[in-house]
This record gives structure tokens, C-alpha cells and sequence, in this order.
């Protein structure tokens, strides 16, 4: 990951010209993808957590993935999807800006349903069990867990990719915006880390190898903040920033929806759920309010 820091200096310190890209700050550049990797490699805290405590703590887990879908979506509606439709009209006008920010926030929740699409129910990550759940099937083959855990692993790191573009635009855009989706995408990854890690600990015995595997998913996050940055960067005017941000609100809101709610109602009880979403909510709001 140091050399990713180190990639990014140079790429930024001889390829960019003002003219060509939106002005950007290497240090709001290296904050990004540190912020990035945080949330990413939070699947390895799952991965404790499977191995450190016998029994889930449902009920705060479902508070804090209700939290978290509250920060992701009260972000993408009141501040990404604004400053996306903000940069774009300022490039086409009010009606096509507008447009335009309309079909790229879709363009990122059909992103998304399509890698849910497929990926196979019995690998995707969104298929949420407990990790006593996980545990009663240590009566299976260790190669049939082993596969399971495998698949989940790289099922994980196919959502993350996304994710981690969407982090690391938004805490380009603004790091307190970025430290606040960092956070409420670090809590939807715990869960991941469990997926990943059970399965491969029961085939294998080997708690090292588990924790390896789940923390080794987390590592497309920032290697999709690397590459979708690197590829992007040169053609970064405000009309390619503004879809972006655009497509990134459509990301957050289908892995609210898709993901972090329902798991969070069948870990614990719909109000659970639903306070935390709330909560999630008002303190993105209250920070917001703070920092105007």
C-alpha cells in the first residue's frame, strides 16, 4: 500500500495539468486513499470478531448497520447527488445538468444490481447468515466450506471495487464528506469479514489463514479507488466529476437498500434497524450543519 502512495505522488506530480483536470490537492488525494484502505480492510475487525466472540452481539450490529445506511444515504441524497447536479449544470444548463445527474445516479444502482446479478446466491455477500449459523457446518467437507469461503471472498471483493471509487472521489471531493462514508462503509464491511473467514476457519482449521483471506478482500477497495482514479484522472473535468459523484450516490443508496437494511433487520428487530437508520441520519445531518 506504500507504493500505492508513492504512485500516486508521481502520477499526480508530473501527468496532471490544470487545464485538463478538476485542481486537486495531493495531500486530499493521499487522505482519500488512506481513508479508503481504512474501510476496505475493516473486513478483517469481522474476521476478529467471528474468531473472539462465541455468539454475535445481534442487536448492536443491527443498530450499527442501521447507522451506517442512515450516514450512506442521507450523504447521497442531501450533499453527493446536490453538488453532482450542481457541477453538471454548471457544464450543460439547468434541464440537461439536471438530466444528466439524474441517468448517472441510476447508471450506478444499475452498476450494482448487475454485479448482485451475477454473482451466484449462494456466494454473494448480501446472502447474510449468522456466524452460528456458519458454525453448524463444520458436518460438511471442508472442501465444500473451503469453496464457499473462497467464493465469498472474491464475491466481497467485486462489491468493494465500487465502493472504494465511491470513497475516494467523495473524500476528494470533501474529507469530512470521505471520513463519514469511510466510516459507514467500514461497518458494512464487518459483516463481509465474517462471511469470508467462518467457512474458511472450519475447512481449514487455521485461524491465520481465515483472517488472511478476509483481510485480503478488503483489499480491492483501495485497489478500486487506485485503478478507477488512475484511469479517470486524466479526463476529470467538472462534467466527468459530476457523473461520477452522480453514479456514486446511485452506488450508496442501492447497497443501503439492497444490503445494509435487510441485514440489519435480520440481525435484530425492525425498530433496531430503523433507530439506527434514523440515528445514522442525524448525526450526518448535525456534522453537516456544524462544518457549514
Amino acid at each position: 500500500m506504500y507504493c500505492g502512495y508513492i504512485y500516486l505522488y508521481i502520477f499526480l506530480r508530473y501527468e496532471m495539468t490544470a487545464e485538463r483536470v478538476v485542481a486537486l490537492d495531493i495531500n486530499n488525494v493521499l487522505l482519500a486513499f488512506g481513508l479508503t484502505l481504512f474501510a476496505g480492510l475493516s473486513t478483517g475487525i469481522g474476521s476478529a470478531l467471528a474468531f473472539f466472540t462465541k455468539r454475535t452481539n445481534e442487536k448492536f450490529l443491527s443498530a450499527a448497520l442501521g447507522f451506517s445506511a442512515g450516514v450512506m444515504l442521507y450523504v447521497s441524497f442531501i450533499e453527493i447527488f446536490v453538488k453532482a447536479k450542481s457541477a453538471l449544470i454548471a457544464v450543460y444548463g439547468a434541464q440537461k445538468g439536471y438530466l444528466f445527474t439524474t441517468i448517472a445516479f441510476f447508471a450506478g444502482i444499475v452498476l450494482m444490481a448487475l454485479i448482485d446479478k451475477l454473482i451466484p446466491s449462494e456466494e454473494n455477500p448480501h446472502e447474510w447468515r449468522d456466524v452460528e449459523d456458519m458454525e453448524d457446518e463444520k458436518a460438511r467437507e471442508s472442501s465444500e466450506l473451503m469453496r464457499m469461503g473462497m467464493f465469498s471472498a472474491l464475491a466481497i471483493a467485486i462489491h468493494n471495487f465500487p465502493e472504494g471509487l465511491a470513497t475516494f472521489i467523495s473524500a476528494i471531493e470533501d474529507p469530512t464528506l470521505g471520513l463519514s462514508i469511510a466510516i459507514a462503509i467500514a461497518i458494512h464491511n464487518i459483516p463481509e469479514g465474517i462471511a469470508v473467514s467462518v467457512p474458511i476457519y472450519f475447512a481449514t482449521g487455521s485461524k491465520k489463514k481465515a483472517f488472511i483471506h478476509s483481510f485480503m478482500s478488503g483489499l480491492s477497495e483501495p485497489l478500486g479507488a487506485l485503478i478507477g482514479f488512475t484511469l479517470l484522472m486524466r479526463f476529470l473535468n467538472e462534467a466527468m466529476f459530476g457523473v461520477i459523484f452522480a453514479a456514486v450516490a446511485g452506488i450508496m443508496v442501492y447497497i443501503s437498500l439492497d444490503e445494509l437494511l435487510p441485514t440489519a433487520e435480520k440481525y435484530g428487530e425492525h425498530h433496531i434497524a430503523i433507530y439506527g437508520l434514523v440515528g445514522g441520519m442525524a448525526v450526518m445531518a448535525l456534522s453537516l450543519l456544524l462544518l457549514s
